[in-house]
């Protein structure tokens, strides 16, 4: 009989991806769903990734390729670092895997030991953790307040680090919260690190290209340079270019850890599709223009979001800077009772509530480290956000909350 192998033991399956699991089984069962809980855009992959995917197919560009990527994507890779983020990469400093997943992957199992600690500030995406205790590390969790706007001080991230430490992972804008860190808060953190040169820093800046108003996008690298051979700036075309399904991500860092990187990934998955690659050569490379609509139109969204879901009696919500998603407060709900006359004792409670009660599919906040919270994508159509919204609050209004109810 199978057995599952132990080190599965030590992680759960993805609870975003479970909850949009529910949400798909009960719109196949006919109910009315509207689906909040997708971490990917709304939008179509642009019009010219496509052709250059479709011209690459066509010229039979469909046999295996360099592990790390093609010559033609490291190059367009180095060039977007430097255009974008001022950060000069050599071929052997950058890779692409298939998707960011598997490139923070990588990092955490060509690198961590058994008992090497990983500072992971919460609320965090809900991987981070679950590959730490793959590669036999210790998640070192750091709350970060909803006062500190979701984001770790260079004063918790000083108390944070031992000589066990190896890694900080830094998560801007934010999944779940759309919290980014700004120039001076990102001096802060470095200053810290250079004082703590066994510690490296893995950068997640899958979100860099969704950024509103006058915040002004910034990464580790970028801001301290003395930090380069310590740091593995992550990104990926799955957010900028609505290329989730195609499966690329890619990475800058030290060459030491890129070969051990890469020597992992010829284990596993080898290449990255080749047809992909092309596409995201041409990502890469092309007119990004069509992100000002793609920005314009997110901006809008969370708007509206945020005013709406303010407006509910007891609810908090932070303004996003950054992402699709929006991490709102519940605490005033904890307690609450529904009509059936069960209480709702955790943020998952009040995500199942909110599911079978008025078809809204969230994610709980527990899900990302932080309770008690739920997260919301505005990665959708304005029409499903404003409905959404609505049931939302209907939801709310029906719960007896403990400091309303008469004694």
């Amino acid at each position: 009989m199978f057995k599952a192998a132990d080190r599965l033991s030590a992680i759960k399956p993805s609870p975003t991806l479970s909850i949009s699991t529910k949400a798909s089984e009960l719109k196949a069962a006919g109910r009315d769903i509207l689906t909040l809980s997708a971490g990917e855009p709304d939008f179509n992959t642009p019009d010219f990734v496509c052709d250059a995917a479709y011209a690459a197919a066509k010229a039979g560009e469909t046999k295996y390729t360099p592990v790390g990527g093609t010559n033609e994507l490291k190059q367009a890779i180095i060039n977007k670092f430097k255009r974008d983020n001022d950060i000069e990469y050599a071929m052997d400093e950058v890779m692409a895997g298939t998707g960011g997943k598997q490139i923070l992957y990588n990092g955490f199992m060509a690198s961590v030991n058994k008992g090497d600690e990983v500072i992971i500030p919460a609320p965090y995406w809900v991987s981070y953790p679950d590959m730490t205790l793959l590669a036999e590390g210790t998640p070192v969790i750091v709350e970060c307040s909803e006062a500190e706007g979701f984001k770790i001080t260079a004063e918790k991230l000083e108390a944070a680090i031992t000589p066990k430490t190896k890694w900080l992972i830094l998560n801007s804008p934010s999944n779940p919260t759309g919290a980014t860190y700004t120039k001076s808060e990102m001096k802060a953190l470095t200053d810290v690190l250079l004082r703590h040169k066994h510690v490296m820093v893995m950068s997640d800046d899958i979100y860099e290209q969704l950024v509103y108003e006058d915040t002004e996008f910034c990464t580790p690298v970028q801001v301290e340079p003395k930090l380069k051979e310590r740091v593995l700036t992550c990104n990926g075309v799955s957010k900028s270019h609505a290329m989730t399904g195609w499966r690329l991500g890619y990475c800058g860092g030290p060459a030491p850890l890129l070969k051990a990187m890469t020597k992992l990934q010829s284990q596993s998955t080898s290449n990255p599709s080749s047809i992909t690659q092309a596409a995201a050569v041409a990502a890469l490379n092309g007119d990004q223009s069509f992100l000002n609509d793609w920005r314009a139109a997110y901006l809008k969204r969370r708007n509206m979001v945020v005013e709406k879901l303010r407006a509910i009696d007891g609810m908090t919500c932070l303004n996003p800077t950054g992402a699709f998603y929006c991490y709102a407060g519940i605490e005033a709900y904890m307690g609450a009772k529904m009509d059936n006359g069960d209480v709702i004792k955790t943020d998952e409670d009040f995500v199942k509530y909110l599911l079978e009660d008025q078809g809204v599919a969230a994610v709980h906040g527990e899900a990302f480290g932080l309770s008690p919270f739920f997260r919301v994508s505005y990665a959708t159509s304005d029409d499903i956000l404003i409905d959404a919204c609505e049931r939302i609050a209907k939801a709310c209004a029906k719960l007896e909350r403990p400091a309303l109810r008469v004694t």
